[in-house]
C-alpha cells in the first residue's frame, strides 16, 4: 500500500511540475500580442487561466499595468509538489518537512521576484547597449518596470550619488544576482536540515 501511495504522490509531483511549467509559457506569452501564437496559446490560455484567475481574485498584487499574482500561483503548486515529491520518496510527512516546505514557498515567491526584477534589467540594459527603439511596446513595458526598480536600487546602493545609467543597472544586476545566489544557498541548507527532522 506504501509503495502504491509512493508512486501516485510521484505522478502527482511530475504532473504538478509540468503544469507549472505550461503555466510559466503562458505568462510569458503574454508579454507580446496574442494574435501570434494562434491555436496553441489558446488552448494553452485555457488549461492555465482559471488556475491562475483563481488567484488574482484572492489577492490583488498589481503594480500599475503589472500584475504579480502568478508568483504566488506559481509558489503554491511549488509547495505542493515538494510535499508530493517528499511523500513520493519517503511514504511520509513530518513536521520538518511542512517547516521546510513553507520556507521554500516563501523563498520560491522572493527568488521569483528577485529573477523578475534581474531579467527586466538584463533586457533594458541590452536595449541601452544596442541602441533600440525604446518606443516600441515591448521597450517601453521594460522600461517602465525597470525604472522604479533601478530607482529603488539606485537608492540603496548608491545614497544620494549620481552614478552613470550603465554603471547603476550593473551594479543592480550584481547585487540582486548575488543576493539571489545566497538565499538559495541558504534556504537549501535550512530547509534540507528542515526536511530530515524526525518528527
Amino acid at each position: 500500500m506504501e509503495g502504491t501511495m509512493q508512486i501516485i504522490f510521484g505522478i502527482l509531483a511530475h504532473l504538478l511540475g509540468f503544469y507549472s511549467l505550461l503555466i510559466i509559457i503562458r505568462i510569458i506569452l503574454t508579454w507580446f500580442s496574442g494574435g501570434q501564437f494562434g491555436r496553441p496559446a489558446e488552448i494553452l490560455a485555457r488549461i492555465t487561466d482559471p488556475y491562475l484567475d483563481w488567484w488574482r481574485r484572492r489577492i490583488n498584487l498589481r503594480a500599475g499595468n503589472l500584475d504579480l499574482s502568478p508568483i504566488v500561483a506559481i509558489a503554491a503548486l511549488y509547495g505542493v509538489q515538494t510535499v508530493c515529491s517528499a511523500i513520493a520518496q519517503t511514504g511520509r510527512i513530518t513536521i520538518g518537512l511542512v517547516l521546510g516546505v513553507c520556507l521554500s514557498m516563501l523563498w520560491s515567491v522572493v527568488s521569483s521576484l528577485l529573477v523578475f526584477c534581474l531579467v527586466v534589467l538584463v533586457l533594458r540594459l541590452i536595449a541601452y547597449l544596442i541602441n533600440a527603439n525604446i518606443f516600441g511596446r515591448f521597450w517601453r513595458v521594460i522600461d517602465s518596470i525597470s525604472q522604479p526598480i533601478q530607482y529603488r536600487l539606485g537608492r540603496i546602493i548608491f545614497g544620494n550619488r549620481l552614478v552613470r545609467f550603465t554603471t547603476s543597472i550593473i551594479i543592480s544586476i550584481l547585487v540582486l544576482t548575488a543576493l539571489w545566489i545566497v538565499g538559495s544557498i541558504i534556504v537549501q541548507i535550512v530547509s534540507g536540515i528542515l526536511f530530515r527532522l524526525p518528527l
